[in-house]
């Protein structure tokens, strides 16, 4: 229990590290794919680990159960030595005043000189954001949901419920108990019901195949409406299907529904699987990045937590019905997704700041019309918040529109 309990934790701060430290790594052009690569590899775990203990489940013995366990070291050794390994981030090296160490570390991840015009401006964004985070001392914890001049209690709830619609649409219940639904709501033997999970599961894989490669021209916001629309519809065929149990053609229903849980796992690797993982550390501000991510990936666990304690009940009790829920869940998500969640692929971090500070449209709007403008001159115009301080000592943001590569002050370079 003491074991599960750390490695829980561990789990914890790696998921709601790994996709932040990404995304303020990659350009905004590659973040989507290289972000999405995380939970790719995460579903080529999950079929791995599955078909171990599949295969070691014929073993008798503790070895049976022991072995499965050990070997997870192996691949956590292995990251360790692969840890140190990797750069800084940029924005903690600026933070923590070695500057030089930052700029390098800019200059080898985007492959151009020190003085390379978008690596200066990359620069000059970073240091006005930690401007922003240190005016007042540390971005307190009970700051985090209120609402300020880029609205970061907004994006911080939209983190929140990006991470809620990965797990409430139902995933889980096919993870974690694909093998019992097979057996308990479709009627398959117990060793058919273990080795279609694990082909089920493989779906999952081949469906994030498709995120990690196109995401950044497909979008974010498409994507999950249409994925939310397809696994609702899934939801629906499994329950009307399976709702045929004890009628004469019970088998040909019963086997159709199978056929649907494969393909819902396709759609949402294709899909909810990735997205959100890329969404969260990008919509939020840089001030508010590190806590916000928590709280999104915490939204990702709790709910993952509540679907695992409430599927075996519901799929007993209810039976075909337990899916309607599901199939409620991913519907309503589509106009959540449509009015609510702007579009960000492709988009700078201080792009998307600016999707949440223009009067009189909202941030949805914004985001529609810097993508008519990328499609129209292939850039956006690049938009930076900065801070303001009038005679009286009063503080605003102020917009600032400037060429495809800002500018440079004299005093942030001599900075570095």
């Amino acid at each position: 229990m003491v074991g599960r309990f750390v490695t829980g934790i561990g789990t914890g701060v790696e998921t709601s590290t790994v996709p932040m430290y990404q995304a303020e790594l990659c350009e905004a052009s590659k973040r989507g794919k290289l972000v999405c690569s995380e939970p790719l590899l995460v579903g080529v775990g999950i079929v791995i680990s599955y078909f171990f203990d599949y295969g070691m489940s014929y073993v008798g013995g503790q070895i049976a159960w022991r072995l499965p366990i050990a070997c997870q070291m192996i691949f956590a050794f292995v990251v360790i030595v692969l840890v140190f390994g990797l750069p800084e981030s940029p924005r903690y090296c600026y933070k923590e005043g070695r500057n030089e160490e930052a700029l390098q570390i800019l200059s080898d991840v985007y492959g151009r000189p020190k003085d390379d015009p978008k690596i200066l401006a990359e620069q000059e964004e970073i240091l006005e954001a930690i401007s922003v985070e240190t005016k007042y001392g540390e971005y307190k914890w009970r700051n985090v949901f209120k609402r300020d001049e880029v609205s970061t209690g907004h994006r911080v709830l939209l983190a929140y419920g990006m991470q809620f619609m990965n797990q409430m649409g139902g995933i889980n219940m096919v993870v974690y108990y694909i093998p019992t639904v097979l057996n308990t709501n479709v009627g398959l033997d117990k060793n058919l019901s273990n080795l279609l999970g694990g082909c089920v599961q493989i779906m999952f894989v081949v469906g994030s195949i498709f995120p990690t490669f196109f995401v950044d021209r497909v979008g974010r916001r498409a994507p999950m409406i249409w994925g939310s629309f397809g696994l609702g519809i899934c939801m629906m065929m499994v329950s009307i299907l399976l709702s045929f149990k004890g009628h004469a053609n019970e088998h040909a229903t019963s086997s159709a529904a199978v056929a649907f849980f494969f393909v819902y796992m396709l759609i949402f690797g294709a899909s909810v699987n990735c997205i959100p993982w890329c969404y969260v550390p990008e919509i939020l501000p840089l001030h508010a990045r590190a806590k916000g991510t928590a709280v999104g990936i915490s939204s990702n666990w709790i709910w993952n937590f509540f679907v695992v304690m409430i599927t075996p009940i519901i799929i007993n009790r209810l039976q075909w019905k337990a899916y309607l829920i599901f199939m409620c869940l991913n519907f309503a998500f589509v106009p959540l997704i449509y009015f609510c969640y702007p579009e960000t692929a492709k988009l700078t971090l201080e792009e998307i700041d600016y999707l949440f500070t223009t009067p009189g449209k909202s941030a949805v709007q914004m985001s529609k019309e810097l993508v008519k403008q990328r499609k129209q001159h292939g850039h956006v115009p690049g938009q930076r918040l900065t801070r303001h301080t009038d005679e009286t000592g009063s503080e605003s943001m102020e917009k600032k529109q400037d060429s495809v590569v800002a500018g440079v002050s004299d005093e942030q370079v001599e900075q570095v």
